[in-house]
């Protein structure tokens, strides 16, 4: 299969080094091909993806694994970022804080291969907000992605049509479209991580069966779920495709 074949979604790019962000802007909710690592150097903002709802300031790091989707919303004072690309394996945790976010800065400046050595080295988690009911359903979907919604909002006393509308103005998506990411992705990380069948896989990933889970991961990654095991497509020419694409 040719990469011209494959019918990509719209990915957002990641510059690597410094980024300056202005005070209250707002990046609504998109995805990066990459994977990548911000890390803040100065002021904060808050950005609300995949893994849950972050409130980040100087020190802290923002782990996007390929293909995160998130959106961010900036603090009056600004934000200056340093992105750091990073291996193509899933993180165990989707945010930290470092020690010495400036010697980072710096090794950065020489050689970004030992300024992600040094972040991972600092790296100590830090979890995700926790202050309203979109939090909560969020980690719970993180945790459980096939968490019925019904019986969540009866449970939480909330009508149907208030978690439509409260979770996306919090995380910028529905919260059925955020839990059918967090299947999309367990899915994709499992068929580039073992040797499963696909079959095996889908069931394991809650879906209705392997031609469902296919469907899924093609709009996540923009390729069906046995590219990824084809000799003739690999990952890092599909990202540098979708990194073409959105410049």
């Amino acid at each position: 299969m040719a990469i011209s074949d494959i019918s990509m979604p719209s990915f957002a790019a990641v510059r690597p080094g410094r980024e300056l962000r202005v005070g209250r802007a707002f990046l609504p909710r998109h995805v990066h091909a990459a994977a990548y690592a911000a890390v803040v150097l100065a002021g904060s903002y808050e950005e609300c993806g995949n893994h849950g709802r972050f409130r980040v300031r100087a020190g802290d790091v923002l782990l996007h694994e390929a293909f995160d989707a998130h959106l961010d919303r900036i603090s009056p004072q600004g934000a200056t970022i340093l992105n750091l690309e990073l291996p193509i394996v899933p993180m165990a945790f989707a945010a930290g804080r470092v020690s010495d976010v400036d010697a980072i800065a710096r090794a950065a400046e020489r050689d970004s291969l030992a300024a992600v050595d040094m972040l991972l080295a600092q790296l100590r988690t830090i979890s995700p907000l926790v202050e309203d009911w979109p939090d909560v359903l969020a980690k719970e979907i993180v945790r459980d992605q096939s968490c019925r919604l019904d019986r969540w909002s009866q449970g939480h006393g909330l009508a149907p049509e208030t978690i439509s509308r409260g979770f996306g103005r919090v995380f910028g998506t529905t919260a059925a479209s955020f839990r059918a990411e967090a299947r999309a992705r367990r899915a994709f990380e499992q068929i580039v991580r073992t040797n499963a069948p696909l079959v095996d896989i889908a069931a394991n990933s809650g879906f209705a069966d392997q031609a469902h889970m296919t469907r899924a991961v093609r709009a996540l990654t923009g390729a069906p779920a046995n590219s990824w095991r084809s000799r003739s497509i690999s990952f890092k020419s599909i990202a540098e495709e979708s990194r073409l694409l959105a410049e």
